[in-house]
């Protein structure tokens, strides 16, 4: 074997490495921060909320990781350019960005209302674009290297069983996630840019609180091939794998984590 042949833990080593994470404050933002941070690289977390990100941040920072914070509204296509620029300031260059900012609404699609149908549209498929759009043509492109994870979910896969949930606006912008994913890998394959998804299924956060008030995590549980939804470190192995050299030879792909839900 060549020796220039790297190890799996060299493979999966993030030291050096700089991540932005939208919707970064806790959650599965937080989560996937902390799996990017315990491997090396340097993170900014963003959300709206400051005394969210200061939490976020004293997380962080107490596991040993470089982490700092920028409050941003990213459903105002102004928050933006002064995130992005923040961002460059501190890190110099963005290598991995992580598009997790999101929203839902439950409402019967006739009575849907459209406003917030464009609240959900905006932050869930309008930011990503953008971010997309700012840090590939400021970082990524001139360096001919990044890695793009999109955040969608198994919604964006199916429609919802009846008694279940009424969100078309969230099942659809997630959708529409998955091929923003496939297209902008298309594009900008040749700029060595990997472009990935993660769907996932049910995990507990401030989201999907009233789904799982609603439903029951027994009943949720059971409809799941594992018999269980997601944890606090489910999609740290994933996130991993698209931001590391592990996955370098990946792009285009969306992978659910949902215990086998969609499987089935």
């Amino acid at each position: 074997m060549s020796n220039s042949v790297r190890s799996v833990k060299q493979l999966f080593d993030l030291t050096g490495k700089t991540a932005l994470i939208t919707g970064g404050s806790r959650g599965l933002g937080l989560q996937m921060a902390e799996a990017l941070g315990e491997q090396g690289a340097r993170v900014i977390v963003s959300s709206r909320k400051q005394s969210d990100l200061d939490e976020a941040v004293a997380h962080l920072t107490s596991r040993g990781i470089d982490a700092s914070a920028i409050a941003a509204d990213l459903g105002k296509d102004s928050a933006i350019t002064p995130l992005v620029d923040e961002a460059l300031a501190r890190l110099g260059h963005i290598d991995i960005l992580i598009n997790n900012a999101g929203a839902t609404w439950g409402a019967p699609a006739e009575d849907h209302p459209i406003d917030a149908w464009d609240k959900v549209m905006n932050l869930n498929i309008r930011s990503i674009f953008l971010m997309s759009q700012a840090v590939g043509k400021r970082s990524m492109i001139p360096r001919k290297s990044g890695r793009i994870i999109n955040i969608a979910s198994i919604a964006g896969l199916a429609g919802n069983a009846p008694g279940t949930m009424k969100t078309i606006a969230y099942n659809t912008s997630k959708a529409a996630v998955i091929n923003f994913t496939r297209t902008l890998a298309g594009e900008w394959g040749e700029h060595g840019i990997t472009v990935n998804a993660i769907a996932p299924g049910f995990f507990p956060s401030k989201m999907t609180k009233g789904i799982l008030e609603h439903l029951g995590e027994e009943r949720l549980s059971k409809e799941s091939p594992l018999q269980r939804i997601g944890d606090d470190e489910d999609l740290k192995g994933v996130t991993m794998l698209f931001a590391s050299d592990a996955g370098k030879h990946i792009t285009g792909q969306t992978l659910a984590v949902d215990g086998g839900v969609s499987a089935v």
